[in-house]
């Protein structure tokens, strides 16, 4: 065999080695992904309501309207509420309302957000206890994610990990576990991720980035396999050189 015979075939096997390698390193970190079996982006929420039956005189906000705390939302009449006010049993103001004498309740929003579930409309009927909207919170946006684990794969999820979220435009924003809840059934850990991102901003990405969008989560898993180093490296690599 000639040398230059040789080299080929040295130089082959060294293409094998690389490629085998390469792929190798591929499926491991592969291996330490999880994509959700659904996702979508959430809001924290809170109810507009009000403990007494009454007559909807005005309403100031629309869906969609944003408010900020103590931005007035609907004027109500009541006659219960004007009888337990003679009483002293309602306290005339508060965060989330305020009383006049009349017996009129104005309620407020308690927080910073946009109305949405609107579900009254001016000189309607509203029952004690019924929730007349619902302010999503600016700036609380977060994506809450599916999971079907085996509990090898339950036990390597680590608190804070990594989560990439793509949103239907197919943009990538990097997210972080905020929390973690989990029931098992059949021999499978049903997991929920609540996922923090401050790469959520509300409106972004021509208002993609909103309460109900639905995204795909992929879930980085704790690589306790031989060539985690080895695959974390090379991944380190690939992504500071723009890979």
């Amino acid at each position: 065999m000639t040398w230059r015979n040789r080299f080929r075939l040295l130089a082959g096997l060294a293409a094998v080695l690389v490629l085998v390698a390469g792929l190798t390193i591929v499926f491991n970190q592969r291996q330490a992904r999880v994509a959700s079996i659904s996702a979508s982006i959430e809001a924290e929420r809170y109810p507009v309501g009000i403990d007494y039956g009454g007559t909807v005189i005005d309403r100031f906000v629309d869906a969609g309207t944003r408010v900020h705390a103590g931005q007035d939302l609907f004027s109500l009449q009541s006659s219960s509420l004007q009888a337990d006010l003679a009483e002293g049993l309602v306290k005339p103001d508060t965060v989330a309302y305020s009383v006049a004498a009349s017996g009129i309740i104005t309620l407020k929003a308690s927080v910073d957000g946009t109305v949405t579930d609107l579900s009254t409309e001016r000189g309607s009927f509203v029952q004690a206890g019924q929730v007349l909207a619902m302010i999503d919170r600016a700036g609380s946006l977060f994506v809450s994610a599916d999971y079907a684990l085996t509990p090898r794969d339950y036990a390597r999820v680590e608190d804070g990990a990594a989560v990439d979220i793509l949103l239907p435009n197919q943009r990538q924003v990097s997210g972080r576990i905020e929390s973690i809840e989990v029931q098992t059934a059949d021999g499978r850990a049903e997991t929920t991720v609540r996922v923090a991102s401050d790469q959520l901003v509300d409106g972004d990405n021509n208002g993609l980035v909103a309460r109900g969008t639905p995204v795909t989560a992929t879930l980085m898993l704790r690589d306790d396999g031989v060539l985690a180093g080895v695959g974390d490296g090379v991944s380190d690599f690939l992504r500071k050189i723009g890979l």
